[in-house]
């Protein structure tokens, strides 16, 4: 059984504040929220500022970029949090996941995650899921959310499929954003957008190898990582992947500020399959639309030439 911890257990609230603060002492909390997040204001209205107050955002995953999406999120004043993630952190952690310390080694990513949510915003709401997102609490996980952030593992393809056909059928916006090499990408699904299915045609794929291939495809269309990444230091076998924490500490930025638009409704989403990639190395944006998304024949062709490479590797 899942366990959902809300901010009136013990286990959520911050020292010094009550669960009744919420009902006792609304007026004293409004003042100190506004103060918290006074320098958004200018960039924000006010009225947008309560509007991210009453917000709820989910975070799947909280591991390369899930954890800094709901602390970049946190900042913003988003006032109601769900996090999943089953794992702990580990030193192999350190050298780009929000919440890997020394002194948090061992311990809960979601638990690390909420506490610091918690000591930005003592006034946050933050439900977690210790056993990550199934199939038994997809539903819960997903009900009155406003905008889902996918921090999944890159090699969690089963979970992350059940995440995106969910929200699409609850017509909740999913964004991801991957960091890929020094890179960064950003894709949006939800209404109006080509599915997560059709996207990246994993229905095509025979084994886990092409699944993950093609989900590398359908990320980075445009391969502006392709100088930069060692083939052989990406083992599906070992789950392991090159990544590192400037291209993490991007998404979140990106990816944070994607989900501000949707919830403040200020521009269309970046709708897939419309696709953005940036690379800092060599000051190289990319921003296209992907007609076919993976099921176009250029993509084919990228499919099978980086098969055949880390098949060499």
């Amino acid at each position: 059984m899942n366990k959902s911890v809300a901010l009136s257990s013990p286990r959520v609230n911050p020292p010094g504040l009550a669960y009744h603060a919420h009902t006792e002492l609304n007026e004293s909390m409004a003042a100190e929220y506004s103060e918290l997040f006074s320098r958004n204001l200018g960039l924000v209205t006010p009225h947008e500022q309560d509007r991210l107050k009453t917000a709820r955002v989910a975070v799947a995953g909280l591991g390369g970029v899930g954890g800094s999406h709901a602390l970049a999120l946190a900042r913003t004043g988003i006032g109601k949090f769900r996090l999943a993630d089953f794992d702990t952190f580990e030193p192999a952690n350190f050298n780009r996941q929000a919440g890997a310390l020394v002194s948090t080694t061992g311990k809960r990513k979601t638990d690390v995650i909420r506490s610091m949510i918690l000591d930005i915003n003592p006034y946050a709401e933050v439900e977690v899921y210790e056993n990550g997102v199934t199939q038994e609490n997809i539903t819960s996980f997903l009900a009155g959310v406003d905008v889902v952030m996918d921090g999944l593992d890159f090699y969690a393809l089963p979970v992350r499929r059940l995440l995106f056909a969910a929200a699409e059928q609850a017509g909740i916006y999913v964004v991801t954003s991957g960091p890929i090499g020094f890179t960064t990408t950003l894709h949006v699904f939800g209404p109006g957008a080509m599915t997560f299915e059709q996207y990246f045609d994993l229905a095509s794929c025979r084994t886990e190898s092409e699944q993950l291939v093609a989900f590398i495809a359908g990320v980075t269309p445009a391969l502006l990582q392709a100088k930069q990444v060692d083939p052989k230091y990406l083992d599906f076998g070992k789950r392991s992947a090159p990544s590192i924490g400037t291209a993490t500490q991007m998404c979140a930025g990106i990816a944070a500020s994607e989900a501000i638009q949707i919830l403040l409704g200020r521009r269309p989403p970046l709708l897939a399959p419309r696709y953005l990639q940036y690379d800092p190395v060599r000051w190289r944006f990319v921003r296209k639309k992907l007609w076919f998304g993976n099921r176009g024949p250029l993509q084919r062709l990228k499919r099978r030439a980086l098969l055949k490479i880390l098949d060499k590797s």
